[in-house]
């Protein structure tokens, strides 16, 4: 976060995309001179891990610079129908690449896909504002301290930062077993499994197209706690659906499609407002700090997720990560998100 501050984003966002486009096409070239290892793939997937990071905060950081404060929902909207649509067709398209050409081969398309987003970001010609100079010769730690003051600081941020960081630690939880319980329990083939988690992208285009709408409806805070609501209420429909597949599995399609659209409209919304009131300067760190605390639990909620389903089953388990997400909702409640009508002031 703070290295995009000090440099231009949309540099930064080629710079990742050359450089995954590199990293993935040493996998097929790899594969077809004979000398590709496992070793191999470890060290790709690594630092194309890197290079996703500096993209997606650099892209989340460049968007308030394109775009006008009261237009960010907007914005939002559209890059995140796109993310959806790319959600729906990328996983079919890769299989058939498999089926068709090959796994290196296939890579090797995923490969010049990042060369078209680095062409894309080329085209945009609209200038980004002006660095701060007297930053360059202070070092990173204390600009990073700036970051986290700043998202802690501001009520807010701070709202967003626990609700998400709580939310994300049950719904890996989730996540640990659900796979698990679909196809043991409930007895779900990959096909349909695959299929549900379609609908869950389709849910999310949705959601796409209609968080503006909604934020006219309900107001902007009353639409980011909808949002978020709807994931919790599909974590708890999810292990309450029954035994019976023939009731279970719609029941479990219906809350994986609101799922999808309740985060989309929360993530809109509340990234929106977020780069509404975080000034220029300060965008990459912030939103590296709120990455870094509501993605750094994961790797808890997964290791909580396998324990517990050892323990109490794979049932009991989705039901407390349902039950443990209502947690998160104490923070969007008892903050100003609550009383947000439109986008507020930074």
């Amino acid at each position: 976060g703070a290295w995009v501050d000090r440099l231009r984003r949309r540099p930064i966002m080629i710079a990742a995309d050359l450089g995954r486009a590199l990293l993935l096409a040493l996998i097929p070239i790899a594969a077809f001179t004979h000398t590709l290892r496992i070793e191999h793939l470890y060290v790709v997937g690594f630092l194309a891990g890197i290079l996703n990071v500096l993209f997606e905060v650099a892209y989340s950081a460049y968007l308030p610079t394109l775009v006008a404060r009261d237009r960010l929902v907007e914005g939002n909207s559209k890059l995140q129908a796109s993310a959806s649509v790319a959600e729906i067709a990328g996983p079919g398209l890769g299989g058939v690449l498999v089926q068709l050409v090959s796994a290196p081969l296939a890579i090797a398309v995923d490969a010049f896909s990042f060369l078209g987003s680095a062409l894309s970001l080329a085209w945009i010609r609209k200038p980004e504002p002006g660095l701060l100079p007297e930053r360059e010769s202070r070092s990173l730690l204390p600009e990073i301290r700036e970051g986290l003051r700043l998202v802690f600081g501001n009520p807010i941020l701070r709202a967003f930062t626990f609700t998400s960081a709580i939310a994300n630690f049950f719904i890996d939880v989730h996540l640990a077993v659900f796979v698990l319980f679909a196809t043991r329990d409930l007895r779900l083939t990959p096909v349909i499994l695959g299929g549900m988690y379609a609908i869950a992208s389709l849910g999310g285009f949705l959601g796409s197209v209609m968080a503006a709408r909604l934020v006219g409806w309900l107001g902007l805070g009353r639409a980011i706690i909808a949002g978020h609501l709807q994931v919790i209420l599909a974590l708890l429909i999810i292990p309450l659906s029954g035994r019976q597949v023939e009731l279970a599995l719609p029941l479990i399609v219906f809350s994986m499609a609101m799922w999808g659209f309740g985060a989309v409209v929360y993530v809109i919304n509340s990234v929106s407002v977020r780069q509404a009131i975080t000034p220029n300067e300060y965008q990459g760190r912030v939103a590296a700090s709120l990455r870094f605390v509501s993605w750094g639990i994961s790797p808890l909620g997964f290791m909580l997720g396998g324990i517990l389903g050892e323990i109490l089953g794979l049932r009991t388990t989705l039901l407390a990560a349902g039950a443990g997400s209502l947690a998160s909702l104490i923070f969007l409640l008892f903050s100003p998100v609550w009383q947000l009508r439109g986008q507020p002031v930074g």
